[in-house]
């Protein structure tokens, strides 16, 4: 039995005895059981409970939201997933309003020194807005007429803009950088930077893959159209499409090829040793993938999986981030067969144009 230290202690995640007496008030963790001295005694049960509440926490879940899932055997879905349809539109609203700012933000910040002696007064007026939240709606038609009226005097400056609204890219090796910098102009949304993943190996095998004359299979022929092929043919590499219909040119149409094409799953198997998976569009095509590797059914050399989706994509990008492979992944939905070729093209890119870096092993 653990006293209520000893339990916050185990369970860790910056748990504490005031949020485990606090859970006991609302019904969210069940009475404990009392010692002699009528201290609180915790087992192995009141520890598996915590860690649920404090895994669905993260994950975003409001504790009364938790509460219906841990206590009701078996969970009503129907009110359950109601609760939680309207927890999701309140947070999009939210996420909306904060999109909204840091667009407005983004067109003063991401704006060239060509530009500044017109923000000079844009941004006084920015100095009177009572807080920051109102930044967006601030923003009236004739500012933005203030603010846009020399930009067709000279073209955008893309990495003047990507130096003030990228976060701090400092620890990261710079092919990494030129890679997150590229994904970010390929989508326009400054907040992937924040979920781009690279296996420590990532960069490392790919650029010793490619040098010898690799295969690169896409998903579907959309993504393959999308691949920088003259500097594939320049490293001698060759590329092979799974699902290779160019009708499909969508994610549920791959979904629905591959479920139904027991071939496209052989081929795959046969695909799979040393080549580079760049997965743009069907989350079941990286799940089988995974699956297949775990299985021992062969070894990539890297697999860049970016499929399309809002449950299985996220699923299967986790289960790629456990496997001991090298891999480049997103750790949400983002994604696209675009942003898959991006990846892969400026890795490509980078072993052409500096073949001898080696910042990745620093």
């Amino acid at each position: 039995m653990l006293t209520i230290k000893e339990l916050t202690k185990t369970v860790g995640q910056g748990t504490t005895p005031r949020m485990v007496r606090h859970y006991h008030e609302i019904g969210l963790l069940p009475q404990p059981s009392r010692s002699q001295g009528n201290y609180r005694l915790y087992d192995n049960a009141d520890v598996q409970r915590l860690q649920q509440i404090v895994a669905l926490k993260k994950q975003g879940f409001q504790l009364a939201h938790i509460r219906q899932i841990l206590t009701t055997q078996p969970p009503t879905i129907e009110p359950l997933l109601d609760q939680l349809q309207h927890q999701y539109q309140a947070v999009l609203q939210q996420l909306i309003k904060l999109r909204q700012t840091a667009t407005a933000l983004e067109g003063i910040i991401g704006r060239d020194l060509a530009c500044q002696s017109v923000q000079a007064e844009a941004l006084a007026q920015l100095r009177q807005l009572a807080a920051e939240a109102e930044t967006a709606t601030a923003f009236t038609d004739g500012l933005w007429q203030q603010l846009d009226a020399a930009v067709p005097e000279h073209p955008e400056h893309f990495q003047e803009a990507l130096a003030r609204l990228l976060p701090d890219l400092s620890q990261r090796p710079e092919i990494e950088v030129d890679v997150i910098s590229h994904l970010v102009l390929a989508c326009g949304d400054v907040s992937l930077a924040s979920f781009i993943r690279f296996s420590p190996d990532a960069i490392k095998a790919a650029r010793e893959t490619l040098s010898t004359r690799c295969t690169v299979v896409a998903d579907v022929s959309a993504v393959n159209a999308a691949l920088d092929q003259p500097r594939l043919k320049h490293l001698g590499c060759s590329w092979a499409t799974l699902l290779d219909n160019p009708h499909v040119d969508s994610a549920a149409d791959a979904e629905q090829q591959f479920w139904q094409d027991q071939n496209g799953h052989q081929r795959l198997e046969s695909l799979i040793n040393g080549t580079v998976w760049v997965v743009g569009y069907a989350p079941s095509v990286l799940m089988k993938l995974c699956a297949a590797i775990e299985e021992g059914v062969g070894q990539p050399a890297l697999v860049i999986g970016l499929p399309i989706g809002f449950s299985h994509a996220s699923a299967a990008k986790r289960r790629l981030a456990k496997l001991d492979i090298p891999y480049v992944t997103t750790e949400n939905t983002f994604g696209g067969g675009l942003l898959a070729a991006v990846v892969l093209n400026r890795l490509a890119a980078s072993l052409i144009e500096k073949p001898d870096c080696h910042c990745y092993l620093g």
